[in-house]
């Protein structure tokens, strides 16, 4: 039993993350800054049955907190959905970067965009410098395109840069953690 949550605020300096997973009788929390290194505690609970009470309470209490579920990891059940998402998001930053208009729009598509897609934004949010040109965001767009066109058993490579010789039957898994630094270039 695992979850990711993340809470974006550009406009209030938050970027966090917040990670629990139980294995056995123990409770893994990690937390902090997205794009730093993480926070960890273990809670020893004794057995499965407490660690799983404990994972949903402390989930109940970030999501009342407004936190939302991301992942680490995109993989084929959601991540299709999560990457047009994130396409059709960039397009409205898009916009907004092209007509330097920071306003409300902007700034809930970049709030959902960074929901899909943590980014280590730094330890100050300066939202309208984000992405400071079109071109920043068309690069980011033709990587989260290449994801979608990409056969399965590479797609975890183009995200670090090389491509593997095909394995056949292999799901496809894109781990956001390991997305090549140049996805944010611009940062």
């Amino acid at each position: 039993m695992e979850i990711y949550l993340v809470f974006v605020d550009a406009i209030q300096n938050s970027n966090k993350f917040w990670s629990a997973k139980v294995q056995d009788g123990n409770l893994t929390v990690q937390w902090g800054r997205v794009g730093y290194q993480a926070q960890t505690k273990i809670h020893t609970l004794g057995n499965h049955q407490r660690a799983v009470s404990k994972f949903n309470n402390l989930v109940a209490e970030k999501k009342g907190k407004g936190y939302s579920e991301s992942q680490p990891e995109i993989d084929a059940s959601r991540s299709v959905a999560d990457i047009r998402r994130a396409i059709q998001l960039l397009n409205i930053i898009r916009l907004a970067v092209a007509n330097r208009n920071f306003g409300d729009t902007y700034i809930s598509a970049l709030n959902e965009y960074l929901k899909i897609v943590p980014t280590p934004l730094g330890m100050q949010i300066d939202y309208h410098r984000v992405y400071r040109t079109v071109a920043d965001i068309d690069y980011q767009q033709e990587l989260l395109n290449s994801l979608l066109a990409t056969p399965a058993p590479i797609v975890a490579a183009v995200a670090v840069g090389h491509v593997p010789e095909a394995a056949a039957g292999e799901t496809k898994v894109v781990s956001l953690k390991t997305i090549s630094k140049n996805f944010w270039r611009h940062l």
